[in-house]
This record gives structure tokens, sequence and C-alpha cells, in this order.
């Protein structure tokens, strides 16, 4: 193995929804290390240091034993920025964020850090050459900020929510259901969503983009 690629997950590690899809892309060229945000944490814990407050950026991840954990980006920063500093200085030198969230300020020193939410809008936004887009979220509270980080403040979009983790596969077919008069092209916004979540979300007859697996194909051309 010539190199490795971090993994830095909000939730815990190892990510083993998410992993295979970025390994898919990387065909041996490189190995994953994953870090997790919430580590060593129980899910007591998580809700005692990381729920959402007021006014807070919420975000939804996995434990370990594949139940979901509802978090605060504010109340993770420093843990994640920590993660991120811990693996550059194990000599990782390209680092992907297993989160479509926006983290702003998020830092190395000279290691490339990969943030989803910097790539995967603009990127759409090129391909979509005029068709309409639609979302789906894990929360309904995400609704607003997802549709902001896509389309700008004061614009809206056609948005449903289905959460990777407790989602059922109603769950995504209702959502498709809901988008399918709205939207030409549906994006997964979130790391956690996998390939089978894609099948379902385009059920209805919409494409549907899957985010780690276009983070996983960008990331293996810079291998």
């Amino acid at each position: 193995m010539s190199k490795n690629i971090g993994l830095i997950t909000i939730g815990q590690a190892p990510r083993n929804d998410v992993a295979p899809i970025i390994e898919k892309y990387l065909e041996g060229k490189a190995g994953l290390v994953q870090s997790g945000v919430l580590d060593g944490f129980t899910a007591d814990q998580v809700r005692e240091f990381y729920s959402p407050g007021p006014g807070e950026y919420v975000l939804t991840t996995r434990m370990a034993d594949g139940s979901a954990a509802v978090i605060s980006r504010e109340r993770i920063k420093s843990v994640l920025q920590g993660k991120v500093d811990a693996m550059e200085a194990a000599g990782i030198q390209t680092i992907l964020l297993a989160c479509t969230g926006v983290f702003p300020g998020l830092h190395t020193a000279k290691a490339h850090l990969i943030e989803p939410d910097r790539i995967i809008p603009p990127v759409v936004q090129a391909m979509l050459d005029g068709r309409r887009l639609g979302l789906i979220g894990p929360l309904p509270e995400q609704e607003d900020s997802m549709i902001e980080k896509f389309a700008g403040a004061g614009t809206r979009l056609p948005f449903a929510a289905a959460s990777p983790y407790t989602g059922t596969e109603a769950d995504f077919r209702a959502a498709a259901e809901r988008l399918r008069d709205h939207a030409d092209v549906i994006v997964l916004d979130c790391m956690g969503y996998v390939e089978q979540h894609r099948q379902w979300a385009a059920s209805a007859g919409v494409p549907a983009v899957l985010s780690n697996a276009l983070m996983g194909k960008l990331v293996a051309e810079m291998v």
C-alpha cells in the first residue's frame, strides 16, 4: 500500500457503511485510516455533552453499534479539529471529512483537507444545467441549512427528510414521491447514505446522487 487517506467521521469509527463506498473507488491505490469525533463516548455521554442547544447547527451521525446520534456542530468543533490535527501529526497528507455539513474555520497546517460541503454543491450546480434540484437530508430541522448551502440564503428548494440511520424503505420512497414533481435531480445530502438508499430515492423516477460516491470518485482521482 503506497499511501493512506484519512477518513474522519463526526460519529464513531470505523464507518463500515461509508468506508466501503470510498474504498471501491480507491481501487487499492490507498488505504483508509479512520477516526471518529465520538470515539470512546457512550450514547449517554454524547447526549450530555454534544446535544444541540437552541439555534445551534444540527447534525446526525452513526455510533459504532449502528444507532443514530444527533449532535451540535458548535459543541463538537474543537474535538473535530483535534482529530484533524492528530491525523496530520501521524503523517497523513490527505484527509477526507465524512460529513457534508458546513464547518467554518476547520484547517490543517499542510495536509490536504477535503470538505464535502465545499465540493458537492458547486459540482452539482454545474451538472444541473438548468434542471431543478431537490434535496433529501436526514432530519427535518436541517432543511434551512442544507438549502442555504446549495442555493444561498433566501432561496427555496424542495426538501424531504429520511435518515440514513433510522429511515425505512417506506420513508425514502415517500421522500422521493414528495420531490418527484418538483425536482429533476435529487441529492442525498449526507455521507451516511448508501447505495440502497439511493435506489429507494430513485424509485420515483428522478435520478438520485449519492454524496459519498461522488466524493469517493473525486478523491480517487487525487491519489
